[in-house]
């Protein structure tokens, strides 16, 4: 059978894609028997990212080849506006920065969670030893207290005397 894909070219962590037509018993970058455009997933500025031959495409398609699922977006592509496609870019640049927002919220929020969880571990041990300390120093303070008051009376008794 004949399939219309993608031919993988470029150099490493550069891609570069024909648009071949091939026996799909061929390897992927193997012999094909025409070439119809090309993808450059890495165009930048206003370098050409996509070429597509659509009348040689129709015509091996009206004679049963078969089109690969990234091909059929590509061809889907090329039929969009320079405007329409700079539209689906942006969105698409825009999901994915929402997408990294939402994700570093969520660890930040896990982060906090657990600096949360363990301080409370250490800030209650000495928490429970400060409480006590403080009843004992108003009780000691509160007796002395009361012994010189008992003693001004004790004394201002005997001078009444």
């Amino acid at each position: 059978m004949v399939i219309i894909r993608l031919a993988r070219s470029g150099a490493k962590k550069n891609p570069y894609y024909f648009i071949t037509v091939a026996d799909e018993r061929r390897p992927r970058d193997g012999a094909f028997i025409e070439r119809l455009g090309f993808f450059n997933p890495m165009a930048r500025g206003q370098e050409e990212r996509l070429r597509l031959d659509l009348d040689k495409l129709n015509e091996w398609i009206s004679k049963g080849a078969q089109v690969s699922d990234r091909v059929k977006a590509l061809v889907k592509e090329s039929k969009l506006t320079p405007e329409e496609l700079e539209a689906k870019i942006a969105a698409k640049k825009a999901r994915a920065e929402a997408k990294k927002a939402a994700i570093a919220e969520k660890l930040a929020k896990e982060a906090e969670e657990k600096a949360e969880q363990e301080a409370p571990a250490e800030e209650e041990a000495p928490a429970e030893e400060v409480a006590p300390a403080e009843e004992e120093a108003p009780a000691e303070e509160e007796a002395p207290a009361e012994e010189e008051a008992t003693a001004e009376d004790d004394s201002s008794e005997d001078e009444k005397k």
